[in-house]
């Protein structure tokens, strides 16, 4: 009898342990998630914008890399642990040559709190540069 007790707060002892290293992870968040850029010139040149990310966990975020849906966008972001409660940046870059009409792009960002990446994502319109006539 005195065995099956030890078995049992035993479990309740693993039950816990695992509970607590679970409520103890990084959570990422992003109060916008899509940035539409609107109707861009395409001899404008490249454009950017800057997501702002949130560690909502109790343990530091780290972003371990960032990859994009295309080669005509590139991502930067803060590469030092994010700690609990306090924000990183995400800087996507979008390259309209060539791309005109309607674009949509994802990013997907890998790290502690992201078991299949946290995506981003952009989208507007690209008017191709008029001709120059001779």
């Amino acid at each position: 009898m005195k065995n099956w007790y030890r078995i049992c707060f035993l479990c309740a002892l693993m039950c816990l342990s695992a509970g607590s290293a679970f409520a103890q992870k990084a959570l990422i968040s992003c109060e916008k998630s899509i940035h539409n850029f609107g109707t861009i010139q395409e001899a404008d040149g490249k454009v950017s914008h800057t997501f702002v990310v949130k560690n909502e966990g109790t343990t530091p975020l780290v972003i371990a890399n960032v990859t994009a849906s295309c080669g005509c966008t590139t991502p930067e972001w803060t590469k030092e642990p994010i700690p609990s409660g306090q924000t990183g940046e995400v800087k996507v870059t979008f390259d309209p040559k060539n791309r005109p009409g309607n674009f949509m792009k994802t990013i997907r960002l890998y790290g502690n709190a992201m078991q299949n990446g946290f995506v981003l994502t952009i989208r507007g319109k690209v008017e191709k540069a008029e001709e120059v006539q001779e």
